[in-house]
């Protein structure tokens, strides 16, 4: 894969799609339905997944595609892949909190080495340049290279998920001696830690592959950490099914518990 190709492609399709569904988030109310697993779909989630497809499509006909709103690719399997979520945090776009990202990463070997953030209604955008660093592209076109914090164990910054926060959560949380504490939609919490507001995530719910291989890409690329939270082995995509298990987002150098 030429990563100095993919990039700029994976960027733009990213912005268009941002583009049609804040279209349809500042218009007037949208049907909001109930997919096979209850989880909510939009005209936006719709309208943007075929917008994200057609191009990657037409710019990679032979790389697998894996997307969030299309069922006939969750039976695909592959170790090398495009992976998709076009609208992540469907429940904070739907409540107009602003908390949801377009996702689109490249997994190679089942690692997510290149990958976009873009939160459209707060205007942020990260994504991980060819050489697989990462930045965020800031209002005026400049690129602000991220790195992960140096980690205080004696006072953490964690963000951890804003629709799905539960009780084991919180518990995991007080294991740790914690400064300050956010909540935050969508694949934003890795961004966050990537760009050091945040030292510490923990998922402790169900998530798919395609909610985290974009801001686990970005999230490598400024330097952190996506283990599994049972063994602390890092994050593996391309897994029967695409479901995660629970994990663990960091900087290196929190001592996990």
């Amino acid at each position: 894969m030429d990563h100095n190709h993919l990039i700029p492609i994976l960027r733009q399709l990213a912005l268009e799609a941002g583009d049609r569904i804040l279209e349809v988030y500042n218009g007037p109310d949208f049907e909001v339905r109930a997919k096979g697993d209850a989880s909510p779909v939009t005209e936006a989630d719709e309208a943007a997944d075929a917008l994200i497809s057609a191009g990657l499509r037409a710019a990679f006909p032979d790389l697998p595609l894996i997307t969030e709103e299309q069922a006939d690719s969750h039976a695909l399997q592959a170790a090398t892949f495009l992976i998709v979520d076009p609208l992540d945090g469907t429940k904070e776009f739907v409540q107009r909190r602003g908390d949801f990202t377009v996702n689109i990463a490249y997994v190679e070997n089942g690692v997510p080495v290149r990958g976009v953030v873009y939160a459209p209604a707060q205007g942020r955008l990260f994504y991980t340049l060819a050489d697989g660093t990462s930045v965020e592209e800031l209002a005026d076109g400049s690129l602000r290279p991220l790195r992960v914090a140096t980690p205080d164990n004696a006072a953490l910054m964690v963000v951890a998920s804003k629709s799905h926060r539960d009780a084991a959560t919180d518990e995991y949380i007080n294991r740790y001696a914690v400064k300050d504490s956010r909540s935050a939609g969508s694949s934003l919490k890795f961004c966050l830690v990537a760009t050091g507001e945040a030292d510490l995530y923990p998922r402790l719910g169900r998530t798919m592959e395609w909610d985290t291989a974009a801001g686990d890409a970005v999230l490598r690329g400024a330097g952190g950490i996506c283990v599994r939270f049972d063994d602390h082995t890092p994050l593996t995509y391309g897994k029967p099914g695409w479901d995660n298990p629970h994990f663990i987002a960091h900087a290196p150098g929190v001592v996990l518990k």
